[in-house]
């Protein structure tokens, strides 16, 4: 099974200190929502953001959106061979189950991930989902017990996605870090976490593309493709 952590995602309802701020109670009247009820969203807060901290990582919940549609939906995910979970910048986890359908439409993703912080699980009755609940990094890796944990950023060894699946392949249960932020690099804590820490391209490219390429170099590397199939690799 590979593990992928979005981590230090740029997801989190808005921070109190701009709940008065214009540009943040005016989408909540429009919303019809308490300002602390809506999600930090640059397209609608940006005059907001200029006064937090590492603004610049923060408010994009379209990049865990775009990274579950690419992750979700894929033959990983339906043969229970991915584990997905996204872990905000203030130490949330976001975990999901294999039959999770996310809205395709990012306005409903964002009214799922508000409803998900107010009751913790989604649904609220019967199985849930979507579960979210407190927990760091460090101890996120530890519970997962992998025996290997890659963190993929600028600042790693050259390498190729194809390459990185390779050296993992045949471990039990590893786990791949992926920035869920728009810019700027992991906090040094984060890759002290990691045995390995690659570059897979000399451009920076979107988070959603890296999960769609290491989910199909997986299931390359297992063999999934033609075992769906019922046929002997070709």
């Amino acid at each position: 099974m590979l593990g992928i952590i979005m981590a230090e995602s740029a997801l989190e309802p808005v921070p109190r200190s701009l709940w008065s701020h214009p540009a943040v109670s005016k989408h909540a009247r429009l919303l019809g929502k308490g300002p602390g009820q809506t999600l930090l969203d640059r397209s609608y807060h940006h005059s907001a953001m200029l006064r937090l901290d590492e603004a610049g990582k923060r408010g994009r919940p379209d990049i865990v959106h775009l990274c579950l549609l690419s992750a979700l939906g894929t033959p990983l995910n339906s043969a229970d061979l991915l584990q997905m979970l996204v872990h905000t910048r203030e130490d949330k986890v976001i975990s999901f189950s294999p039959e999770t359908r996310l809205p395709r439409n990012y306005d409903r993703f964002v009214g799922l991930i508000e409803q998900l912080y107010r009751l913790g699980e989604v649904p609220d009755s019967g199985k849930p989902l979507l579960r979210i609940q407190e927990e760091t990094l460090p101890h996120l890796t530890s519970r997962l017990g992998s025996s290997s944990v890659v963190a993929l950023s600028r600042a790693g060894a050259e390498s190729t996605v194809k390459e990185v699946v390779k050296s993992i392949v045949d471990e039990d249960t590893p786990i791949i870090l992926v920035g869920g932020f728009p810019t700027g690099r992991f906090a040094p804590d984060t890759l002290r976490l990691a045995n390995d820490v690659f570059s897979v391209d000399p451009e920076t490219l979107d988070a959603w593309v890296v999960v769609a390429r290491l989910v199909y170099e997986y299931e390359r590397a297992i063999g999934l493709p033609e075992k769906r199939w019922g046929a002997v690799s070709r």
